[in-house]
């Protein structure tokens, strides 16, 4: 009974000591973190495609007329101006056709002249009528057998490349038997497919350029878009655009040959403030958010706050503030997984401080 005293007043006296060490333990300094400013910055995204050079048009040109091929003077890969020669039928029998409708109209003519000049004695209004009849026939023959000479000789109406030739000379051809494949090098341009952002951004106004670049050559060649079809591929669910050169290419870049092109969609300033993939911290339902420091009197010294965040994974795989701190606020970059609410933190400056 006389020792329950003493060993409480025991234990009393071992408590004293510990709690005085306790009050006298110094307080954890805060600890160094990475601090970045929450800045809205544009940035571009950026995309490589793979594309074939073709030429503006691809024509095949035929003679509207039949005969036989007498002149051929074209070979594959030459290059023509407007108005080369490219292939000449036989022109014998449509000159004679030409000279058997101008006898014919003169004919006409002078029966007519002759039909005026008694009108009114022997000849009636009506033979009179009949005769310009024949007459208008005549020149409308005429007319059509010149036009058949034209269409025996075949020029070009543009700047052009020979793909390929379809027959051989002296071949007796049909009207509109293909003779020779063209290749309009007023313009080269290039086919690519794009997916759907890029092509709602190329067509909605914003700033998308694009470069094309060739195997083994590191010039980079500006494009500018031309045209697309209005309506995507059925399985990859791409668009196909037309872009055009807008400046020299050497000559070898010909129609098929493969390309690289750089599509580049400038984010217009302001527009997204972007977030550093660590400085992502997720709570324990997976939503994310972001450790916020709270300066203190000092500037540099602080807490931190997490705060949850809306963000969007934009094309360029880099991650989009959507909603949460706004512009101006500091957060930690790295390691805010290791921290807490309310904890003591300052602003890393160097390794050793």
């Amino acid at each position: 009974m006389t020792l329950k005293p003493l060993v409480v007043a025991l234990l009393a006296c071992l408590a004293f000591p510990a709690l005085a060490q306790d009050d006298a333990a110094p307080e954890p300094k805060p600890r160094p973190v990475k601090l970045e400013t929450l800045e809205p910055g544009g940035g571009a995204l950026e995309r490589e495609f793979f594309g074939r050079v073709r030429a503006r048009e691809t024509v095949d040109l035929a003679f509207q007329v039949a005969g036989q091929i007498t002149e051929f003077p074209v070979t594959e890969g030459t290059r023509l101006t407007s108005g080369d020669l490219v292939a000449q039928l036989d022109l014998t029998p449509f000159q004679r056709a030409v000279d058997r409708a101008e006898v014919d109209l003169a004919k006409a003519e002078r029966d007519l002249a002759r039909l005026q000049e008694l009108q009114g004695s022997a000849i009636s209004a009506v033979q009179v009528r009949d005769a310009q009849t024949t007459v208008d026939l005549a020149r409308i023959a005429a007319e059509e057998a010149r036009d058949r000479l034209e269409d025996a000789t075949l020029k070009t109406a543009f700047d052009a490349l020979v793909a390929r030739r379809e027959l051989a000379n002296y071949s007796t051809v049909a009207a509109g038997t293909p003779v020779v494949r063209l290749h309009d090098m007023s313009e080269l341009r290039v086919d690519i497919e794009v997916p759907e952002v890029l092509f709602r951004s190329a067509s909605g106004g914003r700033e998308v350029t694009f470069d094309a670049t060739f195997p083994g050559d590191p010039q980079a060649y500006p494009l500018e878009l031309r045209e697309y079809e209005a309506e995507t591929a059925e399985i990859a669910q791409t668009y196909s655009m037309t872009l055009g050169f807008t400046g020299e290419v050497p000559s070898w870049v010909l129609p098929g040959a493969s390309v690289t092109v750089t599509a580049r969609a400038e984010r217009p300033e302001g527009e997204t403030i972007l977030l550093p993939e660590t400085a992502l911290v997720f709570d324990a339902d997976r939503q994310p958010g972001v450790m916020v420091f709270l300066p203190g009197d000092g500037g540099d010294v602080g807490s931190v706050e997490w705060r949850p965040v809306e963000i969007d994974m934009r094309d360029d795989a880099r991650i989009g503030l959507v909603e949460g701190p706004p512009a101006g606020t500091k957060i930690v970059v790295s390691g805010g997984s290791q921290l807490r609410d309310g904890q003591k933190v300052r602003r890393f400056t160097a390794i050793g401080e």
